[in-house]
């Protein structure tokens, strides 16, 4: 038994023996300087592409600005969609590059339809139903790219949106990322005028009548020199909040002005408050 094994161990010894002394090490190292230069070079004009392409779409989308007959939320909204499908399609045909450089036939891969379905199933889910959920965004038109929205509680402007994700910075400067797919309540602050209310705090002797014709001289004041301001503003008087009593004043504002509109309204009554010696409580809101 032993004598019919040595002989088989000796002929494979000797076949990775020749095999060693004949394998060439120089192609080996060709082969893989090759395979890395070849690597590097579709990377590069893969992002030489994806460069040229977004300053292309960019510069098509700034053409078209004068010819088409839409806002400029609504156009910078189709832009960066636009920019989020080409970057996705060059991403896989840089992957689909990469792997046939690497000898992994990607054709073999995708006819494989049973593997590909259960990915998938498994994995894309979530990916096709923020893809699907986004789509229904866009032609709803819910958002634009620009607007003030909140989203689940994240209040901010609308700063790209894309086929997976939703992107929002908040006024701190946060970005948020949302999926798609999470989207299901929007509040969007940009589409209607908006109603600033303004409550100053006044104690329980105030002279209403007094206070009411320094509101309406402030009022004319604010028609003649705030641009912002659509409409009369509108004197509700004296109402109770929380078990205090205020003079309850609201300004209607285009969509982005409100803030600005009811700090300028409150700053107007405080001042000719003072001038007229009517003391008031300390604490005085505006609330949108």
């Amino acid at each position: 038994m032993i004598e019919s094994i040595n002989p088989n161990l000796l002929k494979q010894t000797n076949q990775i023996s020749k095999y060693l002394t004949n394998f060439s090490w120089d192609e080996l190292g060709q082969h893989l300087v090759n395979r890395c230069l070849s690597l590097i070079l579709v990377t590069l004009v893969f992002m030489l592409v994806l460069w040229l392409g977004k300053k292309l779409i960019n510069a098509g989308f700034q053409h078209s600005k004068k010819r088409l007959s839409l806002s400029g939320h609504r156009l910078a909204t189709f832009n960066s969609l636009a920019i989020n499908i080409f970057r996705y399609t060059c991403l896989f045909f840089w992957l689909s590059g990469l792997l046939e450089i690497l000898g992994v036939p990607v054709g073999t891969l995708i006819a494989g339809a049973g593997i590909f379905s259960i990915a998938l199933g498994l994995g894309a889910q979530g990916f096709v139903a923020d893809v699907v959920n986004g789509f229904f965004i866009l032609m709803e038109q819910q958002i634009d790219v620009g607007d003030v929205v909140e989203i689940d509680n994240i209040k901010g402007s609308v700063t790209s949106l894309g086929l997976r994700t939703t992107q929002i910075t908040s006024s701190d400067g946060t970005l948020n990322f949302i999926p798609n797919r999470s989207i299901t309540v929007v509040r969007n602050f940009s589409r209607n005028n908006m109603v600033s209310t303004v409550d100053i705090n006044i104690p329980n002797d105030a002279p209403l009548a007094k206070i009411e014709e320094i509101v309406k001289n402030v009022n004319q004041s604010l028609e003649k020199e705030a641009t912002s301001l659509i409409g009369k503003p509108q004197i509700v008087g004296p109402v109770t909040i929380n078990g205090h009593l205020v003079f309850r004043v609201l300004l209607t504002s285009k969509n982005g002005h409100q803030t600005q509109l009811g700090a300028r309204a409150l700053a107007d009554y405080l001042k000719a408050f003072r001038q007229h010696g009517i003391s008031l409580n300390t604490q005085s809101t505006i609330t949108k």
